[in-house]
């Protein structure tokens, strides 16, 4: 297999693992909070890190006594954007999050602009204002679908946005530094640094009151975290960051699909979501945006590699 078609298979893997992740993170704020959630998620896809790495390549492990600033700056933004995600879900829905966290691609594309002095075209500044419509759109039928509870959807739209912005930049930083570091490696710190920073916000009794069911859904929480970011390092490293943000652009789709067939068999264990067709519309309108801005012709498709340095 060619590396582009590798860069392409991570790249919808990942998409795909984020898709059900939303719903499988509101099914688990049930007896969890996000800061629980999110720390285990972080010690989990650390441990088993780190001991990959202490078996097969220590001096990998050298990282984690002395990360560049780049890489410190990068987690704590990564860590921010694992909150506000969940804390979004918890107050949204599954479905909602999905939309509005793809301001995170679309800033990632702009600050292509800005900062690597990346082409601009009519094409993508359409996509700009598309994607700035769907969301205004999708906004407003929401809350004229929701009868109570507005409050908490503007609390948890804004928890959305604050991790689709700290995403953004968590991805410009990784750019830089897949240069110079193999891009698992890079994760040790990723994951290691916010699991020590989420711990003292811990409610360990949670764990101790959970069932055989909350288990398993914490322990693919954490499969998820290690395979999903793990792929995506991967993905960066073999193909062009424009592509794959047009890939995991396309994930709230499927996150729409399970949630109308949940809603649809009647199942009590997770909140259903009201869609009309000016909802689904909208979010036509913001993932058609998404694409437009974050897609750019490449003629020499050159892939982002690193120097191995170890």
């Amino acid at each position: 297999m060619s590396t582009a078609y590798k860069g392409i298979l991570y790249a919808v893997i990942t998409a795909a693992l984020w898709s059900v992740l939303a719903i499988v993170m509101k099914v688990s704020l049930r007896g969890l909070t996000p800061a629980d959630i999110t720390w285990f998620r972080f010690v989990l896809a650390f441990t088993i890190l780190a001991f990959y790495y202490y078996l097969k390549k220590p001096h990998y492990l050298r990282i984690l006594k002395r990360p560049p600033l780049i890489l410190v700056i990068a987690t704590l933004c990564l860590a921010a954007n694992y909150y506000g995600f969940i804390e979004g879900v918890n107050l949204t829905t599954p479905s909602i999050a999905q939309v509005f966290i793809q301001l995170g691609p679309v800033l990632l594309a702009v600050a292509g602009f800005i900062f690597f002095r990346e082409k601009v075209t009519w094409r993508q500044i359409t996509g700009l204002i598309l994607s700035a419509a769907g969301l205004l759109v999708f906004y407003n039928e929401q809350l004229n679908l929701i009868v109570t509870g507005k409050a908490a959807l503007h609390a948890g739209i804004i928890w959305i946005l604050v991790a689709a912005i700290t995403w953004a930049v968590y991805s410009v930083l990784l750019k830089v530094l897949v240069t110079r570091y193999p891009p698992m490696q890079l994760n040790l710190v990723v994951f290691g640094l916010p699991a020590i920073l989420y711990f003292p916000f811990v409610n360990f009794h949670h764990f101790t009151s959970l069932h055989i069911t909350g288990w398993l859904i914490l322990l693919f929480m954490g499969l998820n975290t290690l395979i999903a970011y793990g792929l995506l390092s991967l993905a960066i490293h073999y193909i062009e960051a424009n592509k794959i943000s047009v890939i995991l652009i396309l994930n709230p789709i499927l996150t729409f699909v399970l949630m109308a067939v949940i809603s649809g068999s009647g199942a009590t264990w997770i909140q259903h979501e009201h869609y009309s067709l000016i909802t689904l519309a909208g979010a036509m309108i913001v993932l058609a945006g998404a694409v437009l801005t974050v897609f750019k012709k490449n003629k020499s498709a050159n892939a982002i590699g690193y120097r191995n340095n170890r």
